[in-house]
């Protein structure tokens, strides 16, 4: 094969499902010299009068390069051509909704911006899910009897923690020092994974971080709060507090939260909302399954945003797993149309965030699609971006 540049961008997507690949061998500015490609089962040569650059593939991913097929050259983006390829099975992750493993044992929650203990050595001996939305009506449905649980909010004993859709309830009654709303505590109510908070209008609940001031959660009654999961790192607490750079940390948590919702309740479109109640992304995914292989030489010139922090070393290559999503910006009353009709539908399912957080997501999305080739940054009219379901290092979020 032979296709024109002198530093070709390499951009990989295996798909582990499908056995499938899609291999795109980017133009170069310059666009002068021919350059003599080469595909192996395990790694890609690329020969130019200028020299040779190789990229060996990482462990457990194969292709097959008798399968090249579909070639073609796209302006702007370079050769594309698809083969068959095998990538060994990803882990699994921890899921945010089922830490029972982990429970009865110790462990500090840390503020996940500055690292400040929220909560220190607390024994956890109950973590669970709370049920889904309408969980009332369906006791309605099987009980011949009176609702026992009419009117009753479902509120954590002392030692336990409920895990909601991307939030975690924890009752804070014996700590000597608790994270202080900024208002008075306010009466609730009925409470699920989704229908978790209703308040009296005006209410000021905020819980807010007293080193860095973000928003980690908010107070639900006298005795329970509620924190994001974008905002809190649970851990062991014989273990020390993890640096993980914060745009890989909310991306994490997003993909993990999408990923178990879209598997246990088969939704897959999502409203990401601000503790406000407007409506900051729509996002739709895509697939869960996919290997990204990239060459990163071309990024040094990117203007980086700088509330972000970018942790992939220039002249590098990465391989990680992705959750494929696309999505629409709603800031601005730009898709309202679009995000009133995504409110109504019963099929959607809404995430609440800290408003700050969706408008950081919102940052991340569009620096994560701006580095994908320009073919693949668009879907219709919807965006697409890949987020990484896991931190530097593997750190999980939540137990691990």
């Amino acid at each position: 094969m032979a296709a024109v540049a002198t530093e070709a961008r390499v951009f990989l997507e295996v798909r582990r499902r499908l056995q499938s690949a899609l291999l795109i061998l980017g133009d170069s500015k310059e666009g002068g010299l021919p350059m003599a490609v080469s595909v192996t089962p395990s790694s890609l040569r690329m020969q130019s009068p200028g020299g040779c650059t190789e990229l060996r593939l990482p462990a457990g991913v194969r292709l097959a390069p008798s399968t090249c097929r579909g070639l073609q050259h796209v302006p702007g983006d370079g050769l594309h051509l698809r083969l068959h390829a095998r990538a060994e099975s990803r882990p699994e992750l921890i899921s945010v909704f089922n830490q029972s493993s982990q429970d009865q044992e110790c462990c500090t929650f840390y503020c996940q911006s500055c690292g400040e203990v929220i909560i220190r050595d607390r024994m956890l001996l109950r973590v669970l899910p709370l049920p889904g939305d309408n969980w009332g009506a369906l006791v309605d449905e099987w009980c011949c009897h009176p609702d026992p649980f009419a009117n009753k909010p479902l509120h954590p004993r002392e030692n336990d923690c409920f895990t909601g859709d991307c939030f975690y309830l924890v009752n804070l009654k014996s700590d000597l020092w608790q994270p202080r709303p900024e208002g008075a505590p306010v009466e609730t109510h009925h409470l699920s994974s989704e229908n978790h908070l209703k308040l009296k209008p005006k209410a000021n609940t905020k819980v807010i971080c007293k080193r860095c001031k973000v928003m980690l959660g908010e107070t639900v009654s006298s005795e329970t709060t509620k924190f994001y999961m974008t905002e809190i790192i649970i851990l062991p607490s014989e273990r020390n507090f993890p640096i993980i750079p914060r745009s890989q940390f909310v991306q994490s948590v997003l993909a993990q939260c999408v990923v178990e919702l879209s598997s246990a309740r088969s939704t897959f479109r999502f409203t990401i909302q601000g503790h406000d109640d407007k409506v900051y992304i729509l996002l739709w995914l895509l697939n869960s399954d996919s290997l990204v292989i990239e060459s990163l030489g071309q990024y040094t010139n990117i203007k980086k945003f700088p509330v972000l922090e970018d942790v992939l070393k220039p002249d590098s290559n990465s391989a990680c797993n992705a959750v494929k999503v696309l999505y629409q910006p709603c800031i601005k009353s730009r898709n309202a149309e679009l995000s009133s009709l995504w409110e109504n539908d019963l099929s959607v399912h809404s995430l609440t965030l800290p408003s700050t957080t969706c408008l950081e997501l919102l940052l991340i999305l569009s620096k994560s699609n701006a580095t994908l080739p320009p073919s693949l940054r668009c879907m219709n009219s919807f965006q697409v971006d890949a987020l990484p379901p896991e931190p530097p290092e593997k750190q999980q979020h939540g137990w691990s």
